[in-house]
């Protein structure tokens, strides 16, 4: 369990106010300027020694991402591009640190610029996110006045800018490379890698691309040291993480924890436990809609952490914990979520643009049993196919639900198809 001076997030809730003064208070852009004198090198092994994994979904080692970042300028301006689209179903951990802690993400915004030699950050948020957009918009233009970024940014020689920009809503831009694109004014659609972002990012300069968590905890890591951030949690899953509960438990909410909290602690102890009872469980899905589902029975004992989920062939993904007791239709909502990627796919790659619409067709028909056993085999059989063969991870996200759902309750599919023969049949 995490004590509650190890929290990074203090004004989670928004008990206090968000402006600068009351920021400073909580210990925000304390010693900014030491930070940055230590220098880039020092910032990135910090970061390398924390642990640190991206919050963003994918869980790749965040200082080692900065560390790709060019050295040596050939002529083309480096660029820090902060992802705050958050469009996972089930996921709204970013929206309430940029309601009610913006300064953690506009320092860490100055910090992991500095350390990767960019001249600027663009902050791509949301469009329906309009009241956390003003929010963020002020504290930048507090950090401008007060002289923390801009022009010799806290008094360290060093010129940095931020930028807000508002996206349009779109599930695909939250992806890095449809990101540049949209950021550029093209159309969201990903881009073939190689070139990574690092090499050839927005307008053609090298960019990295990081979630508003990885990039808002930054600050305290640096400031309360590497050891303390690593000695959170567990080997290869260290530090605080921001987990967001939903769907049927007493008190939905985010909380910030320990990584490798056991998952019926975390859902019990903050929100509430499950409605009617842990037995009253059916399945969970542990890291937002793109990842496999897990049924009671792993949920007793697995641990909130990438490794662990992995080990059950599931995720953390962004650590949205979407919970679903027994009067869930389990077929009818892993169908809905299907429906939801075939509506968000950019259609670039025929096998997630043909696969996405024949896969929720099909989902469809299963939820009312008006299918044949065999098609539950070349559903997994199209899953797999459509898995890994796209320019991104949505043919990825499409096809992890209904391949957890088939590996845990293919019982109750098959109980629907008898069911719906036998009406047919009288």
């Amino acid at each position: 369990m995490l004590a509650d001076q190890d929290r990074i997030f203090t004004n989670l809730y928004g008990v206090h106010d968000w402006r600068l003064p009351a920021a400073r208070a909580r210990g925000d852009w304390d010693g900014t300027k030491a930070l940055l004198e230590k220098g880039q090198d020092w910032i990135i092994a910090e970061m390398k020694a924390s642990g640190l994994r991206g919050r963003g979904g994918a869980g790749f080692p965040t200082g080692l991402k900065w560390s790709f970042m060019p050295k040596t300028s050939d002529g083309r301006p480096s660029y820090l591009v902060v992802n705050a689209d958050e469009g996972e179903p089930g996921t709204c951990k970013d929206r309430d640190m940029m309601r009610h802690d913006p300064h953690k993400l506009v320092e860490g915004c100055l910090i992991a610029g500095f350390a990767m030699r960019a001249v600027a950050a663009y902050i791509y948020i949301r469009g329906e996110f309009y009241r956390e957009a003003e929010v963020l918009q002020g504290a930048i233009d507090e950090a401008y006045e007060a002289g923390l970024i801009g022009r010799n940014a806290c008094g360290s020689g060093y010129d940095f800018d931020i930028f807000l920009h508002r996206g349009a809503g779109a599930y695909i831009c939250g992806e890095e490379t449809a990101l540049i694109e949209s950021l550029e004014g093209k159309k969201g659609q990903p881009r073939l890698k190689p070139p990574f972002p690092a090499n050839v990012g927005v307008w053609g300069c090298p960019t990295t691309v990081n979630n508003v968590e990885s990039i808002a905890v930054a600050p305290t890591i640096l400031r309360r040291g590497a050891a303390w951030f690593s000695g959170i949690g567990r080997p290869n899953n260290t530090g605080t993480k921001v987990f967001c509960i939903s769907g049927h438990v007493e008190r939905p909410c985010n909380v910030e924890e320990a990584m490798g909290i056991p998952l019926r602690e975390l859902v019990e102890k903050y929100a509430g436990g499950v409605r009617g009872g842990w037995d009253n469980l059916l399945a969970v899905i542990p890291g937002g809609s793109s990842v496999p589902v897990i049924p009671k029975s792993i949920c007793d004992g697995v641990l909130m952490d990438f490794d662990s989920l992995k080990a059950e062939k599931t995720g953390l993904g962004t650590a949205a914990v979407i919970v679903m007791d027994k009067s869930t239709d389990i077929v009818k909502a892993i169908a809905r979520l299907s429906k939801f990627y075939k509506h968000e796919s950019c259609g670039q790659c025929t096998p997630c643009r043909e696969g996405t619409g024949w896969m929720w067709r099909v989902m469809e028909r299963l939820v009312k049993g008006q299918a044949d056993v065999a098609e539950i085999d070349l559903l997994l059989d199209v899953t797999y196919e459509v898995e890994g063969h796209t320019i991104c991870a949505l043919g990825d996200a499409a096809a992890w639900p209904i391949q957890g759902l088939i590996r845990h309750f293919r019982p109750e599919i098959e109980r629907r198809i008898e069911q719906y023969k036998s009406a047919r049949a009288a």
